[in-house]
């Protein structure tokens, strides 16, 4: 089984972050080029139903479940599976003084007819990724807490 965890503190209230880093459609500008579409398919109650595609055009559905009062956010992936048995993403929200940190975990099993990368080198990719793209995060909510604050 894979694992990574990254967190980020974010000068911003948790509020704020919580409801930016959580707008699925903003995750085309959120992530860098990672993704070159998200949309939403469906939203029921704290559920939301989404298609990513990457930026070599593979697309998924995941579902995402938001407990804001519990600062955290959910997700697993759904369809196609592949090339994971399965993926699981936890984020957390702790507010501290600095602002708000966010936590990034996500635990994962490779399908065993996939043979390009190890479990370990998945864990080095989502790793590197999940850094660059939280500092994309940072910036952007930090901007936009700027212009909230006046």
């Amino acid at each position: 089984m894979g694992h990574t965890r990254n967190s980020i503190v974010i000068n911003a209230p948790y509020s704020l972050v919580f409801d930016i880093s959580n707008k699925i459609e903003r995750w085309t500008d959120l992530f860098g080029d990672e993704y070159i579409s998200a949309e939403v398919l469906e939203r029921k109650g704290n559920e939301i139903t989404f298609r990513l595609t990457d930026d070599e055009k593979k697309s998924w559905v995941s579902k995402r479940w938001l407990f804001k009062e519990n600062h955290l956010a959910y997700a697993s992936r759904h369809d196609p599976m592949f090339p994971f048995r399965y993926m699981k993403i936890i984020w957390l929200y702790n507010e501290t003084p600095e602002g708000t940190e966010m936590i990034w975990m996500q635990d994962f099993a490779m399908d065993e007819k996939f043979t390009k990368f190890t479990e370990t080198q998945i864990e080095g990719f989502i790793n590197e990724h999940s850094q660059h793209n939280m500092k994309i995060f940072k910036k952007v909510i930090e901007a936009e807490a700027k212009v909230a604050a006046g």
